[in-house]
């Protein structure tokens, strides 16, 4: 049965997440067309299961685990969906009417797979460098994109390269027809306006922290602004811009997560304005009665803090700049919260793993939870190291492999 949907706070108690398993469709890259499928490498599945096995059970054991593919194939028992997915598939990928009929002539399992998995040409010569005549959904187990939950809604999220795009019809038939909930779109406002599940983080009911880079635009973050501007009396929404390369840059949760309500992991240069963040700006959107003023502040733990958060930041790949970068490569500040202190990250950044354990979070090893030998209602405070060396290589970390339907 679906659970309600609401999340008001990045760290409250996590009660429900939607994930998915990477399945075929990661193995459908080549060096070919890894690039376009936003991937910097290929992927070894048989690894990237052994990993995914251990994030996942973690969160199995801590909340209520929602997957993609098991949601889909109930949605196609209805016709009405059922058409509308293929259709609009088939239009997004330029494909043609019979291949839609063939489509909708399959099962319901075969045909949620293929819609992620993709179709391949029955006519493919072995040579052309495209085999499928629908794509493959190469991004689909970072959930966190396509979608997000903002307070009692979905954004469904206006994505910026094509390659993404198909991803947001099977969002928005999950929201809307099994959650059975509003969904937002800043597309339907303006074409042009664009934004991202990693660069949206609730922090709490009155405030937004967003990221604007090569994801997120200013005409996305206008969106926002404007439509809480016409429901609350008063709201804030605090932006960092965001480096336009390398790719480890795309999304704000690649430099800034909170790890509780007082505790962040941050990217120090992000802090300090140096390096790559030399000179981007941190803007306050403040917002009250229906009248919206901005104000650049120093960064983002200053924006937090002057708007009464006392936040701490733990500084992510430790004090060694060369290490910092190499872990941020790897998705080091990447963290997802359980609740309150109790966070989940790749053990493979082992200089912000020792970070967070001299900022009071005991470091328990994921295999340890999965298997039952930790309990982790034991720990006040904790950190959920799960392995990552094939994960990681695709370009995201446990915030991008989540999104979080329900917290208290």
């Amino acid at each position: 049965m679906p659970c309600k949907v609401n999340v008001s706070s990045e760290t409250g108690r996590l009660r429900a997440v939607l994930l998915h398993r990477p399945g075929v469709e990661i193995e459908r890259m080549t060096p070919l067309n890894a690039a376009h499928a936003l991937y910097s490498d290929i992927l070894n599945k048989p690894i990237v299961d052994r990993e995914y096995h251990y994030f996942s059970g973690v969160l199995e054991r801590w909340t209520e685990v929602y997957y993609v593919e098991d949601i889909l194939e109930r949605l196609l028992e209805d016709d009405d969906v059922r058409r509308h997915l293929v259709l609009e598939s088939c239009d997004m990928d330029n494909c043609d009417d019979d291949l839609a009929e063939r489509l909708l002539e399959l099962d319901n399992g075969e045909l949620a797979r293929v819609l992620i998995e993709g179709y391949e040409d029955p006519e493919w010569n072995g040579v052309d460098e495209e085999r499928y005549l629908l794509k493959p959904l190469y991004n689909l187990f970072f959930t966190r994109d396509a979608s997000s939950t903002v307070y009692n809604r979905v954004l469904i999220n206006s994505m910026s390269f094509e390659v993404r795009e198909r991803e947001t019809l099977i969002y928005e038939a999950i929201f809307r027809h099994f959650f059975k909930v509003e969904t937002l779109n800043a597309m339907q406002w303006d074409r042009d306006a664009r934004t991202e599940g990693g660069d949206v983080q609730v922090a709490s009911p009155d405030l937004l922290c967003i990221g604007q880079g090569i994801r997120t635009n200013t005409k996305g973050i206008k969106y926002l602004a404007q439509t809480f501007a016409r429901e609350r009396e008063q709201f804030n929404i605090l932006v960092q811009e965001l480096p336009q390369k390398p790719e480890s840059f795309i999304h704000l949760d690649m430099v800034f997560t909170f790890l509780g309500k007082h505790q962040c992991m941050a990217f120090e240069p992000m802090l300090k304005k140096t390096g790559l963040f030399a000179g981007k700006d941190t803007t306050l959107i403040s917002i009250y009665k229906g009248n919206i003023s901005y104000r650049k502040v120093g960064n983002i733990v200053e924006g937090l803090n002057s708007l009464g958060w006392e936040m701490e930041p733990v500084i992510g790949g430790g004090c060694d700049p060369w290490v910092q970068l190499r872990e941020q490569w790897h998705s080091g500040a990447n963290f997802f919260s359980l609740g309150d202190g109790k966070v989940m990250g790749y053990r493979r950044n082992t200089h912000t793993i020792d970070a967070l354990d001299k900022a009071g979070f005991a470091v328990l090893n994921a295999e340890d939870i999965v298997e039952g030998r930790v309990d982790m209602n034991g720990y006040e405070k904790f950190v959920a190291a799960f392995p990552g060396s094939e994960l990681p290589r695709a370009g995201g970390g446990a915030r991008c492999m989540t999104m979080p339907i329900l917290r208290d």
